[in-house]
């Protein structure tokens, strides 16, 4: 959807060509409404991939924000950090389920950090990334993005803001249930195979920078 606007664009902007047009007002509103309420449905989950799952919804909206509002470079930068430190984040969950002998909900899980630091490194990266965290590369996608919406409506920049703040509550959230305290579920945590760790670190490199 969000490639599908971009290579479109020329057909939502306004006939002088410019970003006053209904559309990109209609794209920028589903963007942050989507944005918002995809934020409170992921602060809900217990399904390590479900929260992910509504993170992604969440960050989309964002995309469709920056395009709606102008940012037209800005809304395909995050789509592009986004791919990096997304994909480290689905396949560190996935990870996590394997070393946990196939668990998904994160209130059976904690103190992973020790057993599974190669996971739990790159998670770290990733969740800090997506948080919007200086000077990892989503800061930067992210920042674009507030900036350009605030400029075009002070609503849509300020729903923007407050989902920036549920996104690192969320997802730092997800972190300190998985990775810190003490383990509350059943058998023996353990690494997974350089296989699955391996990619982690790969993707942390461009989630980064």
């Amino acid at each position: 959807g969000i490639y599908f606007v971009a290579r479109a664009y020329p057909v939502f902007l306004s006939p002088t060509g410019g970003t006053d047009s209904t559309a990109l007002l209609v794209v920028a509103s589903v963007g942050a409404f989507t944005a918002f309420m995809a934020a409170t449905i992921a602060m809900s989950q217990y399904d390590i991939k479900r929260v992910l799952a509504w993170s992604t919804c969440s960050q989309l909206g964002y995309m469709f924000v920056g395009l709606g509002a102008g940012a037209f470079s800005a809304g395909l930068f995050h789509l592009m950090t986004h791919a990096f430190f997304k994909a480290m984040l689905f396949l560190g969950s996935g990870a996590v389920i394997i070393g946990l002998h196939h668990e998904q909900d994160i209130r059976k899980m904690g103190g992973l950090f020790g057993p599974m630091k190669k996971t739990a490194i790159p998670f770290l990266i990733g969740t800090a990334t997506i948080a919007g965290c200086p000077p990892f590369a989503a800061f930067f996608s992210k920042d674009e993005i507030v900036s350009a919406a605030y400029a075009y409506n002070p609503i849509i920049g300020i729903v923007l803001i407050v989902t920036a703040g549920l996104t690192a509550f969320y997802m730092f959230r997800l972190y300190f249930l998985v990775f810190t305290g003490e383990f509350r579920g059943h058998g023996e945590p353990h690494e997974v195979s350089p296989v699955m760790w391996g990619p982690l670190w790969a993707l942390a490199v461009p989630s980064l920078f």
